[in-house]
């Protein structure tokens, strides 16, 4: 990617501090704040004054609506204070353009899990039979597909499930397939190039170059372990009753790696445009602490439960049990633990699998519930208020699509949507988090204990 690993090295050496040659732009003076001062964000709105997370609030204290309270599209420091350790140099304008390029490339990872799980679910994702890193050309003649086709026919899956499958249809899930893998591909891409032009310009400090390069690296792996994924449903399935499918272990691998980066770069995102917390009095600031100790423990929980949907797509465990709120006539099936030995049984057993999902997601449900009502009346941001209600309405979105999706036999549009719901649920609680985080000493110092309201 770039001409030698020492010329990376002298590029992140050169920005390694935050306050080194390239120093953010400094505001030009105001007016006399009403409360002491403190770090405001640029907003790209031409012709309105700038509102962002920091600025001061209107004269009558209201709730805003979360993106406009929070500014985070533009919100770019003007000036460097002490203890606030900027990961872009270069001013509001490099700051902007390179979280840009994080949203951008954090958008793309989020299509990647849905054409994932569409692949998944039409089935398609053994219908290539090899794999290269680098990529290839798809068959563009009637030979090279009878070749590819004939390479199919010796799987396990045509042998057992499509034995009467036509080329047509051989065609639409090879596409499929292809399409997924390349568009993996074009990600690392357009992930690359952006970042090696950011270095050479000297936006990227030392911490922010080795967070993306991890990433980078990463990435590169996700792809063969898509690959370790696709090889195990490629081999012969123990029994001779069974359907071949990938491994439920290795199907969760793929899908946990592709959450962490896609969480790294959104984490990193909001980091670069945002990298003060909303926070307008040390009141605020009390009350965002409190929401910080539930928001992460229901973090993880969100994340351990849609890992635990992997397990659930590995095992085909959504086409078992298609009742609710009872797993057929029983509440709990008896069969959940016959495996031996007993760890097995959570990972494999098709029963309780798809129970310890239930739980977990009713859990997921119960939790959040709770946290939006502890903090009714706790004293906090409005850009935090908005964000709790919203998570409180995707996690019941959430519940509904996987519900749905059980009761009709998983679908290929609802269960994509109920992959896109679980993403898009964690992202809400990354955003969560994010805002809830303590602010710079610096800022900490510059704030009034209440926030004023005035008539």
């Amino acid at each position: 990617m770039f001409r030698s690993g020492r010329a990376i090295s002298s590029f992140l050496k050169r920005n390694g501090a935050p306050n080194g040659p390239r120093r953010a732009a400094t505001a030009p003076p105001g007016p006399p704040a009403v409360h002491p001062p403190y770090r405001r964000f640029a907003s790209t709105a031409a012709g309105r004054s700038s509102s962002g997370v920091f600025g001061s609030l209107p004269t009558k204290v209201r709730h805003l609506p979360l993106w406009r309270s929070m500014s985070t599209t533009t919100s770019v420091p003007l000036q460097s204070k002490e203890g606030l350790k900027l990961l872009v140099t270069g001013g509001p304008q490099a700051q902007k353009w390179v979280g840009i390029w994080l949203f951008g490339s954090a958008a793309w990872v989020f299509s990647m899990v849905i054409l994932g799980g569409a692949t998944r679910l039409t089935r398609s994702g053994l219908s290539m039979t090899d794999w290269k890193f680098t990529g290839g050309l798809p068959p563009l003649s009637d030979e090279e597909w009878l070749l590819e086709f004939e390479k199919y026919k010796q799987s396990p899956e045509f042998k057992r499930v499509n034995r009467g499958m036509s080329i047509e249809d051989f065609k639409f899930i090879y596409w499929m397939e292809y399409g997924h893998r390349m568009w993996g591909r074009a990600l690392g891409i357009m992930f690359a190039l952006p970042f090696s032009y950011f270095l050479r310009k000297g936006y990227i400090t030392l911490r922010l170059g080795l967070k993306l390069s991890g990433l980078f690296a990463l990435g590169a792996g996700q792809g063969l372990i898509g690959w370790w994924m696709v090889k195990s449903g490629l081999e012969e399935p123990p029994s001779e009753y069974a359907q071949p499918r990938v491994s439920p272990y290795r199907l969760a691998a793929h899908l946990t790696s592709a959450f962490a980066i896609y969480c790294g770069l959104f984490w990193t995102a909001l980091s670069v445009v945002m990298p003060e917390p909303p926070a307008e009095s040390v009141a605020w600031v009390r009350g965002a602490a409190k929401v910080k100790r539930l928001a992460l423990p229901l973090s993880l929980l969100v994340g351990v439960t849609a890992i635990s949907g992997a397990f659930v797509a590995g095992n085909d465990a959504g086409h078992a049990f298609n009742t609710f709120p009872k797993m057929g006539d029983t509440w709990i099936p008896d069969d959940i633990f016959e495996m031996k030995p007993l760890m097995r049984n959570f990972f494999e057993n098709t029963s309780l699998v798809q129970l310890d999902h239930r739980i977990l997601a009713t859990a997921t449900l119960v939790t959040i519930g709770t946290l939006w009502w502890s903090t009714r009346k706790l004293d906090i941001h409005p850009a935090v208020r908005s964000l709790i209600g919203s998570t409180v309405g995707m996690v019941a979105l959430q519940v509904t699509l996987g519900v749905s999706t059980l009761l009709s036999y998983v679908p290929v549009s609802l269960g994509t949507a109920h992959q896109a719901g679980a993403l898009t649920l964690l992202t809400l609680m990354l955003l969560l988090n994010h805002t809830v985080r303590k602010p710079s000493p610096s800022l900490l110092k510059s704030l009034p204990q209440i926030v004023k309201q005035t008539t």
